[in-house]
C-alpha cells in the first residue's frame, strides 16, 4: 500500500529562517556576480582602455597616463564648513599633492589634442583626514555610466590601418547615445586652455556634503584659476610640440606658484545629481571656500605621485558618495589600474628628455 501522508514542511518559525538564509544566499550571489547579468568590473574597463590606447603601456596608468606632479597647499578660510563638517574645511592651511594630466592611454601621445586636461588631488589634514579628488577641464563628461563607458572606448578604437576610429563604428555608437553627441558639441566650441594653470576643473560627478548639524546637500565643486583662461588655436593643434603642455607648466611654477579658488556649487531642487553628462544651469548658491597654491611641479620619476591612486571616492567624514554610478566604476578602476602597473617596470614620464634631465625644482 503507498503512504499517501502528504510530506512534512517547515512550518512557523523554521520556514521564516529557510526563506531568510535563501535570501541570503541569492544576495550574496547576486553581489559576487555568480547570478544575473554579468556586471562590468575594473578589469573590463581597464581592458578596454588598454585597447584604445593600442595595448598595454607597462608601467603607466589606463587612463590619463601622461601626466606632471604637483605639490602646493590649500587654505581654507572656513566658510566651507557650513557645507560640511570635513577637517579641510576648517579654517588653515593644509598640505596637497596632486597631478597634471591629460585624458588618454597613451604616454607618448602629443599635446595637441582636444581632450580633457585634469587635475588630481590629495588633501590631507592633521587628524588623518583624505580628501582625494579627480577633476577634469569641462563641467559635463560624455557618458552617464559604466557600460556607455565601454561601448565609447570600443567605438572610438583607432584602426592600426588609419590610425582613426571606425567612422561606421562610432556612428552607430553615437545613434544611441545622443549625451556623448552632446559632449562632442560642447568641446568643439568650447576654449581649449593653453595651460594646465588657467584651467578651471570641475568635480563632474556629484557628491553628498554633511554639516556639523547633520544637513545634507548635494554639491558639485570647482577649481577656478585666479589666471584668466587663454585658448589654444584648435586649428592648428597637429603643429603643437609634442609636450608643451607639460614644460609650459613647468616654466609658469619656475616664474612662481599657480592659485586656485575652490568653489562648491550647491545643487537647486530638480537638479540631476546622478548623471555627470548632465550640467547644473541658472543661478546657483555657490561658496569659496579657500585657496588651492601649486608652488612646485616635477615629472613623475622625481616627484611623488607616480605610485599614488586618486581614487575620488576616498573621503573624509562629511563628504559621501551621490548617486552617480560612474563613482563606484572609478574606484574600480583605479584600483585595478595601480595592480597593473604597480607589477609593471616603471616607465619615463613621457614629458620629454629635457625635462627628465632636470634636477627637482626647490
Amino acid at each position: 500500500m503507498m503512504d499517501d501522508t502528504p510530506p512534512l514542511r517547515p512550518t512557523g518559525p523554521y520556514a521564516i529562517i529557510g526563506a531568510i538564509l535563501l535570501l541570503l544566499v541569492g544576495g550574496f550571489a547576486w553581489a559576487a556576480g555568480w547570478i544575473g547579468p554579468k556586471r562590468l568590473d575594473g578589469g573590463d574597463v581597464a581592458n578596454a582602455l588598454e585597447q584604445n590606447a593600442g595595448g598595454v603601456h607597462a608601467g603607466y596608468r589606463r587612463a590619463h597616463s601622461k601626466g606632471l606632479c604637483l605639490v602646493g597647499d590649500f587654505t581654507a578660510n572656513g566658510a566651507g564648513a557650513t557645507l560640511s563638517r570635513a577637517s579641510i574645511f576648517v579654517k588653515g592651511s593644509y598640505p596637497v599633492m596632486g597631478r597634471f594630466s591629460l585624458a588618454g592611454g597613451n604616454p607618448l601621445a602629443g599635446d595637441g589634442r582636444n581632450v580633457f586636461h585634469s587635475m588630481a588631488l590629495i588633501l590631507r589634514t592633521p587628524d588623518h583626514q583624505e580628501w582625494r579628488t579627480g577633476m577634469n577641464h569641462t563641467p559635463i563628461f560624455p557618458v552617464a555610466d559604466p557600460q556607455s563607458f565601454v561601448e565609447l572606448q570600443r567605438a572610438s578604437t583607432p584602426d592600426p590601418k588609419t590610425g582613426k576610429p571606425d567612422p561606421a563604428a562610432m556612428k552607430a555608437y553615437l545613434a544611441g547615445h545622443p549625451e556623448t553627441k552632446a559632449f562632442q558639441d560642447y568641446v568643439k566650441q568650447a576654449v581649449l586652455p593653453n595651460s594646465f594653470g588657467n584651467a578651471t576643473y570641475y568635480s563632474i560627478n556629484a557628491f553628498r556634503f554633511t554639516n556639523a548639524a547633520g544637513e545634507t546637500r548635494f554639491v558639485r565643486w570647482q577649481m577656478v584659476p585666479e589666471k584668466a583662461v587663454a585658448g589654444l588655436d584648435k586649428a592648428k593643434l597637429d603643429s603643437l610640440p609634442r609636450d608643451y603642455l607639460f614644460k609650459e607648466m613647468v616654466e609658469r611654477t619656475a616664474k612662481g606658484p599657480s592659485r586656485w579658488h575652490l568653489l562648491v556649487v550647491v545643487a537647486n531642487a530638480g537638479d540631476v545629481t546622478d548623471k555627470a553628462t548632465v550640467a547644473w544651469t541658472g543661478p546657483h548658491r555657490t561658496v569659496d571656500v579657500g585657496t588651492l597654491t601649486v608652488s612646485k611641479v616635477d615629472p613623475e620619476e622625481i616627484g611623488n605621485c607616480r605610485d599614488v591612486n586618486f581614487d575620488p571616492t576616498v573621503l573624509p567624514a562629511g563628504m559621501g558618495l551621490s548617486d552617480d554610478p560612474l563613482l563606484a566604476v572609478r574606484a574600480k578602476v583605479y584600483s585595478t589600474s595601480f595592480g597593473r602597473r604597480a607589477g609593471e617596470t616603471p616607465g619615463p614620464s613621457a614629458i620629454g628628455q629635457d625635462l627628465r634631465n632636470k634636477e627637482p625644482m626647490q
